[in-house]
């Protein structure tokens, strides 16, 4: 029966299996990854040896192992001190092995090693912006792309999942780098933009999706689209002007019966009411003895858009994303769910996980199964867009504000 419904679901999305097969696309761009900020020492190592230049191109060459401090505006290199704002490293065309110590803020929580170490391809850049050093990555548009791809989905899914991935992460690599020219780095290597793990998880399965798929982005109208994505929809995929107030075109609700095999379908979460009072007070609203919390309205799609929570001191409209942010994104996987006050207890059950806009990554793993390419599962999750070769497209048009991230 299970087949049955998503065989009849899949026959609506109007596309055909297979797609002719698009020119060789050319190399990608560098990509630059936000590995880490705040940076206050770390260790860079190589099986080669190690060139750092500065902003002036003055160069200096070390042994296999770099170990930096910062004081201040100078940083301390293997014990000797240069004043300058940006350091880059390299090993030639070797992989470069990186471990922050000290107070380092990295920007995800990546997946290391037992020595804490993640290791990367193309060259490191260390970059003073007012008190705080930015650790960045300038890798490959397609070596970053296999660095993302086995951090955000399992490498062993079917092949044309994982080449949907492949573009995916390269079109929102490609908007982002298109928008960000003036800032220090175009994406962040967590869940603010894309999971980015550099050589880490990099299979046979990996590559071959990323090297099959090569330089090809989805576009709307010529550019790269902002290529959304989330685990699971469990049902309508949601609109992006409903989620983050942005009018994109292909960014629009469809019907996503193919997601019931993920881990994250249904699920159910409590929180303190204590807890709760604490969190939105820290997050900026005035909120006093919770005494309700109930939803208020409810997207096209079913989720939660606002509730109404009722306190000591009165009322207070939230938007269901603020509740998921005040109670933890992982505790409360997304807006579609229902509330049930017991006691000193907040529980919430619900359906799917992430903002539902755009892909939904458990979705296409189904219709890959089903046998649909991994152009038609773009095209029908990005509804009005065409598949193309980066170096053929146009800039996207700015947004007002960032929407939110893709996963």
């Amino acid at each position: 029966m299970r087949a049955a419904r998503l065989w009849a679901g899949a026959a609506g999305l109007g596309i055909c299996l297979g797609l002719g097969v698009m020119p060789e696309a050319q190399a990608g761009p560098p990509i630059r990854v936000l590995l880490a900020s705040d940076v206050q020492q770390l260790e860079i190592s190589s099986d080669q040896t190690l060139w750092v230049t500065d902003e002036q191109n003055q160069a200096w060459s070390y042994g296999s192992v770099l170990k930096i401090k910062v004081r201040g505006h100078a940083l301390i290199l293997n014990g000797k001190p240069v004043v300058t704002d940006q350091l880059t490293l390299r090993a030639g065309n070797h992989d470069l092995t990186i471990r922050l110590n000290g107070n380092g803020k990295r920007t995800t929580v990546q997946a290391r090693d037992e020595n804490d170490a993640l290791r990367v391809s193309g060259v490191v850049q260390l970059v003073r912006r007012g008190k705080s050093r930015l650790l960045v990555n300038r890798v490959d548009l397609e070596e970053y792309v296999k660095g993302v791809v086995p951090a955000e989905v399992n490498s062993t899914w079917h092949p044309e999942m994982l080449k949907v991935q492949a573009v995916a992460t390269r079109t929102y690599a490609l908007y982002q780098r298109m928008l960000n020219s003036t800032r220090d780095y175009d994406v962040v290597a967590g869940i603010q933009d894309q999971v980015y793990r550099g050589r880490q998880g990099i299979d046979a399965r990996v590559t071959a999706a990323v090297e099959s798929t090569k330089g090809m982005v989805v576009t709307y109208q010529g550019a790269p689209i902002y290529a959304a994505f989330s685990s699971t929809a469990a049902g309508v995929t949601e609109d992006a002007m409903t989620v983050w107030s942005k009018d994109l075109p292909y960014l629009k609700g469809v019907e996503c019966p193919f997601d019931i095999e993920s881990p994250y379908y249904q699920w159910s979460a409590s929180v303190k009411i204590e807890t709760l009072e604490k969190n939105l007070r820290q997050q900026g609203f005035s909120v006093g003895r919770i005494s309700e919390v109930a939803p208020q309205s409810y997207s096209r799609a079913g989720r939660v858009a606002t509730l109404k929570i009722v306190h000591s001191n009165g009322e207070l409209v939230i938007r269901g994303e603020d509740l998921r942010k005040a109670v933890g994104y992982t505790i409360v996987p997304s807006t579609q769910f229902t509330v049930q006050s017991i006691g000193q207890e907040l529980v919430l059950s619900g359906y799917g996980a992430g903002h539902a806009v755009g892909l939904c990554q458990w979705g296409a793993k189904e219709l890959a199964e089903l046998g649909y390419s991994f152009s038609s599962i773009l095209s029908y999750y990005y509804p009005g867009t065409e598949l193309r070769d980066a170096a053929l497209t146009q800039a996207p048009p700015a947004l007002p504000a960032s929407p939110s991230p893709p996963s």
